[in-house]
């Protein structure tokens, strides 16, 4: 008699248990966010992060010349009987000559881990990063904005600034060394009136 109770018992627990360890196992698959061990682990979706290479060298210059030369002259001579001949000359002449060149070279270097915040229709993801840093109270901020194409991010999941569209990169800087470096109060107004 102990032994068919003993049966029972250990079916209903071999039932129970089987039906509490798949009730777990279901709750630890999910199927929009599994990856195997050996799947691509490059940023495809909202909430990746990818690591942008920011290597940005620009260069602008614009030079003008203009010159002008004006001569005019009046020419005439009076003959008379008596004064003989007398000759008159008037020459008025305008030489103007005018040069400006403008120069401008910018480089910037950083490695920035950027959020996928979108993913296009088409594949293209949105990504957004800042990068803060404050070195003895000099802060720089660095914010990149901008739309990559997943064929362009290279295996090691990182990807050259180059390689987005529409990008927004801003450079920003605060403390005593760029307060120093901008103009001070007298040269801003005289540039905004014009006359600097």
């Amino acid at each position: 008699m102990i032994r068919p109770v003993w049966r029972w018992l250990a079916t209903v627990s071999l039932v129970w248990l089987a039906t509490t360890a798949h009730t777990h196992a279901a709750d630890l698959f999910q199927s929009d966010t599994y990856q195997s061990l050996t799947a691509d682990r490059r940023a495809s979706r909202p909430g990746d992060i990818v690591t942008i290479l920011v290597y940005e060298n620009s260069t602008a210059s614009n030079t003008a010349d203009t010159s002008t030369k004006t001569n005019v002259g009046v020419q005439g001579s009076v003959s008379t009987m008596w004064a003989g001949n007398n000759a008159a000359q008037i020459g008025l002449g305008d030489n103007y000559g005018g040069r400006g060149q403008i120069q401008r070279t910018g480089r910037l270097l950083a490695q920035i881990s950027a959020n996928v915040i979108e993913a296009k229709p088409n594949g293209d993801l949105i990504v957004a990063g800042e990068q803060e840093i404050d070195v003895n109270g000099e802060k720089t901020r660095i914010h990149l904005q901008g739309r990559v194409r997943p064929i362009d991010i290279a295996a090691n999941n990182t990807v050259q600034s180059n390689r987005l569209a529409d990008a927004k990169i801003d450079y920003v800087g605060e403390g005593f060394i760029t307060d120093r470096s901008r103009p001070g109060l007298i040269p801003r107004f005289l540039a905004w009136l014009g006359l600097w």
